[in-house]
């Protein structure tokens, strides 16, 4: 009876306290060129994770790689953090369907605060440097804790029709806004994605800065001198396909899978999972 208790009472606490259980690490390895070409040898000294059955959907639950996955790698040269995504997608968005709206938002696709930067294939990187939260806020859109979005058919520097780096959330806050495009025009993040041959798929290469990216503390960025360090991570894999396919989900979405977090609330700071930034190699 004791044990049975135990496991019901287990069950009644919240599945995390602040920190969904995933994590991931980053150690020092040699600086990629940012091309959305993952070429031979070029992530070999970083670490590698994929998606998988315990990635959270959003929306239409994903049940087959083929459909949709990612493959992932993530690394750091001591100034720069580099992440790289090699996803399979059996339809992709605006190339083998037309350029379709979603019924909430006909300015899905303006460059503006108006519009909707993840609308599209897409991923998403959500870092807390500070690993710091309250209650449930969401990401503040400064170097403490930001959201970003690289699309596959559009982008802040080559506008609709090219893929790359766009403003996240909140985007509807003018400091965050403002702060995104800086980082974006400034080259302080950087990303570029393109098809995979033969299509079924795409590449993402994307790189950020410490200083001003990954701020620890106030006015205090990032460096290796500080040791290892502990940080909030989400990651999103968005999915669009025919309108149909999204039928009764928001924007029509087909899929958007989620490292950690639960489906309402994965963009709250306190169910991220970790990224643990290493110092040294091993």
């Amino acid at each position: 009876m004791k044990r049975i208790c135990l496991v019901i009472l287990f069950f009644l606490q919240p599945a995390f306290a602040g920190d969904f259980p995933r994590t991931i690490k980053a150690f020092p390895g040699k600086k990629p060129k940012i091309d959305a070409v993952l070429d031979p040898g070029e992530w070999a000294d970083a670490v590698q994770f994929h998606s998988d059955r315990k990635w959270i959907p959003t929306f239409t639950r994903t049940t087959s790689p083929k459909d949709l996955s990612v493959k992932g790698w993530v690394k750091h040269d001591g100034k720069r953090l580099y992440f790289a995504f090699d996803v399979t997608d059996d339809v992709l968005y605006g190339i083998d369907t037309p350029r379709w709206l979603p019924d909430e938002n006909p300015k899905a696709h303006e460059l503006t605060q108006d519009g909707f930067p993840w609308f599209g294939d897409e991923m998403e990187l959500l870092i807390n440097a500070s690993n710091e939260w309250k209650g449930d806020e969401g990401a503040r859109g400064d170097g403490s804790s930001w959201q970003m979005v690289v699309n596959l058919t559009k982008s802040r520097l080559g506008g609709v029709g090219k893929g790359g780096l766009l403003e996240g959330e909140p985007r509807k806050s003018d400091s965050a806004w403002n702060t995104y495009r800086k980082w974006i025009e400034t080259g302080a993040m950087e990303a570029a994605a393109k098809v995979k041959p033969g299509g079924k798929g795409y590449i993402i290469e994307w790189a950020i800065n410490f200083d001003p990216c990954l701020e620890v503390s106030p006015g205090k960025f990032y460096s290796t001198a500080m040791g290892d360090r502990k940080m909030g991570l989400n990651i999103a894999l968005g999915d669009l396909d025919e309108k149909e396919r999204g039928k009764g989900n928001f924007g029509n979405l087909h899929h958007e899978d989620w490292f950690a977090g639960t489906p309402k609330l994965r963009t709250n700071m306190n169910q991220w999972g970790t990224l643990w930034i290493i110092s040294k190699k091993p």
